[in-house]
């Protein structure tokens, strides 16, 4: 599959106010107007190009919005302040008291709860599929329903969907596809496989530095500008606003993201099948043992590889949790939650990150407590980081072979 996205970013040019070769940053809350009737004209949404108040947008927001719109192909995109500003503004943007969501099994904590919990409020219920198959999907939709969900590679236990059968799904039933591809950019490209909507966090692979929260909505022109109106719009009223500073850090740290991709990439397929080749029960889109390995292969485009993020079941809780504490005490990674920064980064989503899904539910979907998630970081000799990973395993008796020592 053919993919043009870096090729459009590079495109941009948006130059400083004095030449200098990065935009200037917007550093206002607010702003003037020659006019009192532009000012009125703004806030009808009838000005192109005007600035109204920074939670509407601002030109550093936009710079970011045109990037990412350009990375996955849509006609425009909004940023937020975070992942979940991006999430529940689409939900309440689309769904009312009494509507419908079909939405995938395995998705981030953050959005299972939202969806499952805090919706209640609101009277708009969930139904959690598994959205591998495309037959289940089509039996719980309902005359309500309002939006099909998922993420490309889902977290944490990576199940990919097939996005082209749920839009053609989407469309037989006049229901928008939204799809969160937080796992996969590049890797995947949703718009151009049928998804209506588009959603990120930018503060895991996009950004890339772990000093960041924020995230994006890419999709059509009329829906992104429908979240801004002033009257009605859900990005703009629930006031999920990105500072401008951070979109001007996130915005040159996308200028790499095609790189670094390649590298998570690389060093995620390396290891997954040396960990494989060991004996472990290792979860890895780019392994032929995948489930969704052939769905992967057919909607991916290949010069980014499978992705960063591979899971790793050592059994139970204690050897997961001893396991990430040794690693980290050999400078392996962090003990910690999100992904994409330069460190290998590793947790136990069931007790993190999943942990707002209840237990029988977990166990129902095949969430062990003894799941390690690791985010593959960057590291320029992967033989030796497997080496010394090996050699942790070893010593806790994860991996009963005789290991050499290494230095």
């Amino acid at each position: 599959m053919k993919h043009k996205a870096t090729d459009k970013i590079q495109e941009l040019h948006n130059f400083g106010e004095f030449g200098g070769v990065n935009p200037s940053i917007s550093d206002s809350s607010t702003y003037t107007f020659l006019s009192a009737k532009t000012m009125f004209d703004t806030f009808e949404g009838n000005t192109e190009g005007c600035y109204l108040y920074s939670r509407h947008s601002s030109p550093s927001n936009l710079y970011l919005g045109e990037a990412l719109a350009a990375l996955e192909g849509t006609e425009t995109a909004n940023v937020t302040a975070s992942g979940m500003g991006a999430i529940t503004a689409v939900i309440l943007q689309l769904c009312n008291s009494g509507d419908h969501i079909i939405s995938s099994r395995t998705i981030y904590g953050g959005t299972y709860a939202f969806m499952k919990n805090f919706l209640k409020k609101f009277n708009i219920k969930t139904s959690f599929v598994d959205i591998t198959k495309p037959e289940l999907v089509e039996k719980a939709i309902k005359p309500n329903t309002k939006m099909i969900f998922c993420e490309s590679v889902s977290n944490p236990l990576l199940e990919v969907a097939d996005i082209k059968s749920l839009s053609k799904l989407g469309k037989k039933y006049t229901i928008p596809l939204i799809v969160d591809n937080t796992f996969s950019p590049l890797s995947i490209a949703p718009g151009k496989l049928g998804a209506d909507i588009v959603i990120h966090s930018l503060t895991k692979f996009i950004n890339g530095t772990s000093d960041s929260v924020a995230g994006a909505v890419c999709g059509k022109k009329d829906f992104c500008l429908s979240l801004k109106d002033v009257h009605d719009g859900a990005g703009m009223l629930l006031g999920s606003t990105l500072d401008s500073l951070r979109a001007s850090f996130i915005l040159k740290n996308m200028r790499t993201l095609h790189i670094r991709m390649k590298k998570h990439s690389e060093n995620a397929l390396y290891l997954a099948k040396k960990f494989e080749k060991d004996g472990l029960r290792v979860v890895y889109p780019g392994l032929e043992s995948h489930p969704g390995h052939h769905t992967m292969k057919a909607q991916m485009v290949e010069e980014y590889g499978f992705g960063g993020i591979m899971t790793i079941d050592v059994g139970c809780l204690k050897n997961a949790n001893d396991l990430m504490e040794l690693m980290q005490k050999k400078n392996l990674g962090y003990l910690a939650v999100s992904l994409g920064f330069y460190k290998t980064l590793f947790s136990a989503p069931g007790t993190s990150t999943s942990s707002e899904i209840p237990l029988e539910e977990q166990e129902e979907m095949g969430l062990s407590d003894g799941l390690v998630r690791f985010s593959i970081g960057l590291d320029n000799d992967i033989q030796r980081t497997y080496k010394l990973m090996k050699e942790c395993m070893h010593q806790l008796g994860i991996l009963n072979n005789k290991v050499p020592s290494f230095t």
